[in-house]
């Protein structure tokens, strides 16, 4: 069986050098617009998106990830012009779940529309290093009782993607 979806599937790698061109509203818009489209336990509609293009705002945040990392000269953005950050309640017992669905909804989209993207960890984590990256996320509009659940770099692609990797032996069963 094939279709778009399962190809886009197969096809998506973890992109980690961007042009630093900014890509464009209306493709932004489609990439958040699917992250609305994942599936929330319940129906909630939890999880909350950020997209920030600003460049003062992105240097912040990639400064607070590599302090996590304990790299404070590395980018864990890989240069990308746009970083996703994705919040959801931390009191709903499916906030990773949901907001990681919506990661990969992203993920998917920004690859079916030509671009390039990668999870990035630590969005919980890089919040809370110091009072300035705590005041930042409350600048950004990130409700009290919301913890990060991850992060996407978002961009055009500056190289070739990576060659997918064999998928290894029993990676799934059925039972009947």
């Amino acid at each position: 069986m094939d279709n778009e979806v399962l190809k886009a599937i197969r096809e998506r790698r973890s992109i980690r050098r961007f042009k630093s061109e900014q890509i464009t509203d209306e493709e932004l818009a489609a990439v958040l617009e699917a992250g609305t489209w994942a599936p929330t336990g319940h129906g909630t509609q939890d999880p909350l998106i950020f997209a920030v293009q600003n460049p003062e705002i992105c240097a912040r945040l990639r400064h607070f990830n590599a302090a996590v990392m304990g790299q404070a000269d590395a980018d864990p953005y890989y240069g990308a012009p746009t970083i996703v950050l994705v919040f959801s309640k931390a009191d709903n017992p499916n906030c990773v779940k949901d907001g990681s669905l919506v990661i990969g909804n992203m993920l998917l989209a920004a690859h079916s529309a030509g671009l390039g993207a990668c999870w990035i960890n630590r969005c919980d984590e890089m919040f809370e290093v110091n009072d300035e990256a705590r005041n930042l996320r409350a600048s950004l509009g990130v409700p009290e009782g919301y913890k990060g659940v991850g992060s996407m770099a978002l961009g055009y692609i500056a190289h070739e993607a990576p060659a997918p990797r064999p998928r290894k032996q029993g990676y799934f069963s059925i039972i009947k």
